[in-house]
């Protein structure tokens, strides 16, 4: 942004009051003009830089900066994406028991990745049962017979918050 322009408005606006004391009244405000200029400059930037700090402060997420360059100054707006709500937890599998069809137990080695352990281990907590026991239940879930997978985009549901300027996987699946 120049700001070259609102010196020169200031300046003239001071050369033409100036006028009407004279010839002499009028060539000390045109000297006054030119030393007030670098205060001019500075105070308009320190207006611009306060406006940008109570921009930054009103938003959610980013910033806007102001920078100088040479003369003129720089606005860097910096609009982070909002932050996404929290995707619903998933449902409880089902707590009651269903008779086994074969009564001995396989054991297993399961590899998630750490971050789908903790979701996981959480999920248990609030439905209040073992890592294992949660896992039992959620791959019998799935496995039922009648079980229907669901795969839902949700993406252009605008209560989920979609943004157009914003790409990312807006989905639902589970067993139901």
């Amino acid at each position: 942004m120049d700001i070259t322009p609102y010196v020169d408005s200031l300046r003239r606006d001071l050369l033409a009051a100036a006028e009407a004391g004279g010839p002499e009244v009028a060539a000390a405000a045109e000297r006054l003009g030119y030393a007030l200029e670098p205060a001019t400059r500075l105070a308009l930037m320190e207006a611009l830089s306060q406006a940008a700090a109570e921009i930054t402060a009103a938003m959610s997420a980013g910033g806007v900066d102001v920078r100088l360059d040479g003369r003129d100054l720089d606005f860097v707006v910096d609009a982070a994406p909002p932050v996404p709500p929290a995707p619903p937890a998933p449902p409880a599998p089902p707590r009651a028991e269903e008779p086994e069809e074969d009564a001995s137990v396989a054991r297993i080695t399961l590899r998630l990745p750490e971050s789908l352990k903790t979701k996981a281990e959480d999920a248990a907590a609030a439905a209040g049962s073992s890592l294992n026991t949660w896992l039992v239940q959620a791959v019998r879930s799935a496995t039922h017979e009648g079980a229907v997978h669901v795969d839902i985009d949700l993406s252009s549901m605008p209560f989920f918050g979609s943004d157009p300027g914003r790409r990312g996987n807006r989905r639902m699946t589970g067993w139901v």
